[in-house]
């Protein structure tokens, strides 16, 4: 059992170094194409080695869980996570979308004003919100008046969908991501907690 995500990285990261602390199992799917770095840190943290999804019963593991690659798209991570799901019995733990991932991503707008409470201005990468939404509700409760400026890629296919979304008023989730190499962003929003207070910029 243990605990499974889908991650381009940094919350995959997090999700295997949280598990090993607990003594628990975590199952990790990534995309085929994140950067090896990324890989390295999750299999540090106890992600385990990589295997490719279209053959589990080659995964290979450690105590501490299962580092799984799948195609590069949100809709073969998310069914990945679901057949690893059903096949372990993990619990799943969104990468943006939930609530205590929120208020966990949180505690960085505490700490950055912790250490720097003169701050008036934030920059936050958005990809699929959650780390822009609980820096926003941790930094506006603490300082109202602090500006929060979500930044996202534009890609060279002018697929920046948080723009779209505050642009349209409402989610919109049904654009190809951008092309960029900043892999970590292209996630696509999910999230309608997008707080009115951030202003956004691309360039």
């Amino acid at each position: 059992k243990g605990v499974i995500t889908h991650s381009s990285g940094n919350h995959a990261a997090a999700l295997a170094l949280a598990a090993q602390l607990r003594g628990i199992p975590a199952h990790i799917v990534v995309p085929s194409n994140a950067p090896a770095c990324k890989l390295a840190a999750v299999q540090e943290y106890g992600g385990g080695q990589a295997a490719t999804a279209a053959a589990p019963a080659d995964r290979a593991s450690t105590a501490a869980g299962n580092l799984i690659l799948c195609e590069p798209s949100m809709a073969a991570r998310e069914a990945t996570a679901a057949k690893v799901a059903a096949e372990t019995g993990a619990t799943f733990i969104p990468p943006y979308d939930y609530g205590p991932v929120i208020a966990g991503q949180g505690t960085i707008g505490l700490e950055l004003l912790q250490q720097a409470p003169d701050l008036d201005m934030v920059v936050v990468p958005v990809s699929g919100g959650g780390m822009l939404s609980g820096i926003t509700l941790a930094a506006k409760a603490l300082k109202p008046g602090i500006l929060v400026i979500a930044a996202e890629p534009h890609g060279s296919n002018n697929a920046a969908d948080v723009a779209a979304s505050k642009r349209a008023g409402q989610l919109v989730a049904d654009l190809p991501k951008p092309i960029t190499i900043a892999d970590g962003l292209q996630g696509g929003v999910r999230i309608s907690l997008l707080s009115a207070s951030c202003r956004y910029r691309h360039p």
